[in-house]
């Protein structure tokens, strides 16, 4: 498809978060005295971004207080302890490379705070992520297009692909009116994506790439 960026999503995408991110937040439940999660629990919250995995991590308390309580600790433990566990998932790394080889730049554009997009992308990615983007005040998380739309503008790209793993990065797409391809072996399965409008889907890093530089 001649596609002259490549912008990605990074949890359940690039990169296995989960562990990490389940731990941090049963460190700010207990904190809390609240009951902790499973890990798979945490997959089914994770997503729109980290206020969000917060409110559904505490349900059905509700009180801001405790919410806003839970936030800061995750965040604090987050920081420290993101990188504990987290892996690339196979062949991410050699795709990445491929692409570089290519001459097709690779972005990131995710739900995840900011400080946590620039550190992992930095260490488990060098050389190879050409702009990072995560939540920031002010800016509409996905599946509002703006992030997206951003990436695309700093990057100068006129034919991009945008590529995640959840119905929010099927909307994202569509929102922003780009072609999403949407991989089956993060954080939602290939019937959740197919629900929600994914036409393109695929099954490994080495038949994504392939679906990229198709002619």
């Amino acid at each position: 498809m001649n596609y002259d960026a490549v912008i990605f999503d990074l949890d359940g995408t690039l990169l296995n978060t989960l562990e990490d991110l389940a731990d941090s937040v049963n460190f700010a439940l207990s904190a809390a005295g609240l009951p902790l999660r499973t890990t798979e629990e945490v997959r089914r919250f994770i997503g729109d971004g980290v206020p969000v995995l917060i409110v559904r991590s505490v349900a059905p308390v509700t009180d801001p207080k405790v919410i806003d309580f839970v936030h800061q600790r995750f965040t604090r433990h987050y920081r420290e302890n993101c990188e504990n566990k987290t892996r690339p998932y196979e062949g991410i790394p050699q795709m990445l490379e491929r692409l570089q080889a290519e001459g097709i730049p690779a972005a990131i554009v995710s739900n995840k705070v900011d400080f946590a997009v620039k550190k992992l992308a930095a260490q488990y990615f060098p050389g190879k992520i050409t702009l990072a983007l995560g939540d920031r005040d002010g800016v509409p998380r996905k599946p509002a297009p703006d992030s997206l739309l951003e990436a695309i503008r700093l990057l100068h790209c006129s034919h991009p692909l945008y590529v995640g793993d959840s119905d929010v990065d099927v909307q994202t797409a569509k929102g922003a009116r780009v072609d999403g391809i949407f991989v089956t072996w993060g954080f939602r399965s290939r019937e959740e994506l197919t629900a929600a409008g994914a036409r393109q889907l695929a099954d490994s890093p080495a038949q994504l790439l392939e679906m990229i530089l198709q002619k």
